[in-house]
């Protein structure tokens, strides 16, 4: 960790508690500032304030009084979840104090060159794929962020031969003043999270952030077939690398007679790819890029990518029950994944969708369904997907209370070679914490009916 003295005795409010603030009020407190945690939850008996208490960090919950803003407070690290319209950030930046996500700190102490991977979809694999093939060229990564540990804990272990591969959301990206990644990645952008940013351009611009520090010995990975990434690509100081599914495209990754290539090599035949589903593609064409920009050969790519079968809740494999195959997609959270996962199957399916309703309409699936034999609905937007089952012509439309009745559903209406596909295309906030959460029921009901 980079000793850097910018913190030495500074007030620093951090704004939520969770891993990420634990994270950064240690960090900060290590480095000399005088910490200050709020949290609107009481944090009565909870073991990581308690751990922070022992630090002798101060810790205000249960609400969030303005005035701790009045008290000398020189900054504010806010956890990435909390939006710039909660009281305490719209006071603070009224008196011109900056606010910052934990990701920020951890690229200012970090000694080690770091890789910014960000997108709508697929971030989570991509990261995922990066990191395997760096560990497999012996590259030293470290992995943080959204997918692994708090990006500013692993910046205080990382040393200068690591490469820290970083998954970024919008939300931590909207508070990037320096963060400058060696490589930066962007896959697509979707309409999301329209909740927290207001409009598709405040959450495109969010996710533009991962180019904006960018300098011309660094790399911009990126997505030229994505209009809106490649607007904002075209804005980077960054050496661009493209990719794309549709054409060649000669200073990056691409598909040419049924295998990829980085510029004009031939790197692996799609047939040798384990991984499933078109839209993977676009993830592995980023990954290459990267990992080829950090010098590691085809060999060691082609040995994940005949190996690595997907991530948790990411279209994962779960058992054939009767010849049903099960698929946890749980992390799609809104339609462009749960797309990405039905053009992943040739098989009839039948969908499970529904959740967090958010406004949004979902007729942008309608091309999508035509594999679809059957549809169970449930949660807040149970409603508006079986309208939109109908609409389709799915004989079979049902609605149910939570997944594990639908799970059961499912199975009732299954036969043998079809697909029964978790794929929500909603967040799962209206049921679940999490949507790792939301999957792992999905999974416990499939083997309960075994």
């Amino acid at each position: 960790m980079k000793r850097i003295e910018d913190y030495t005795n500074k007030q620093v409010l951090v704004l939520g508690l969770a891993k990420s603030g634990y994270g950064a009020s240690t960090v900060l407190h290590e480095l000399g500032a005088i910490v200050t945690v709020n949290d609107k939850q009481s944090l009565e008996g909870n073991e990581l304030a308690e751990q922070l208490k022992e630090k002798g960090i101060t810790i205000i919950s249960g609400h969030h009084p303005i005035e701790i803003l009045d008290e000398g407070i020189e900054l504010v690290v806010k956890n990435p979840g909390i939006p710039y319209s909660n009281p305490m950030l719209v006071a603070a930046a009224e008196r011109n104090i900056p606010i910052i996500t934990e990701v920020e700190l951890a690229y200012r102490i970090s000694e080690a060159p770091m890789i910014g991977i960000t997108g709508s979809n697929g971030k989570t694999t991509t990261t995922t794929l990066v990191f395997n093939m760096l560990e497999e060229a012996k590259k030293k990564p470290l992995i943080a962020g959204n997918i692994g540990t708090v990006a500013c804990e692993v910046a205080c272990d990382a040393k200068e031969d690591n490469v820290i591969v970083t998954e970024l959301s919008s939300f931590q990206l909207m508070g990037a003043q320096m963060f400058q990644p060696k490589i930066s990645i962007l896959l697509n952008i979707f309409e999301a999270h329209l909740d927290y940013h207001g409009s598709l351009d405040e959450y495109a611009a969010a996710k533009g952030n991962v180019f904006r520090q960018q300098l011309a010995d660094d790399f911009a990975v990126y997505n030229i077939d994505d209009e809106r990434v490649a607007m904002l690509a075209k804005n980077s100081n960054a050496t661009l690398v493209p990719f794309s599914t549709q054409r060649v495209v000669e200073d990056g990754a691409y598909i040419y007679e049924g295998a990829l290539y980085f510029k004009e090599e031939k790197v692996i035949a799609i047939a040798d790819i384990v991984l499933p589903g078109k839209h993977n593609l676009q993830n592995i064409l980023a990954a290459i890029c990267t990992v080829k920009l950090m010098g590691v050969d085809n060999e060691a790519i082609a040995r994940i990518l005949t190996t690595f079968a997907g991530v948790k809740h990411r279209t994962q494999y779960v058992t054939t029950i009767q010849g049903r195959k099960f698929y946890n997609d749980s992390k799609a959270t809104n339609t462009l994944a749960t797309q990405a996962a039905l053009s992943a199957f040739a098989q009839p399916v039948i969908l499970l969708a529904g959740g967090l309703d958010r406004g949004n309409g979902f007729d942008d699936l309608l091309p999508y369904l035509s594999g679809v034999k059957g549809m169970i609905t449930y949660g807040q937007t149970a409603s508006k997907l079986e309208a939109l089952g109908s609409a389709a012509g799915i004989q079979h439309v049902q609605v149910v209370d939570t997944v594990e009745t639908a799970v059961e559903a499912a199975y009732q209406l299954s036969a043998d070679g079809d697909v029964i596909l978790l794929s929500p295309a909603c967040a799962s906030w209206d049921q679940f914490k999490t949507f790792e959460e939301r999957g792992d029921m999905f999974i416990q009901a499939v083997h309960k009916l075994v």
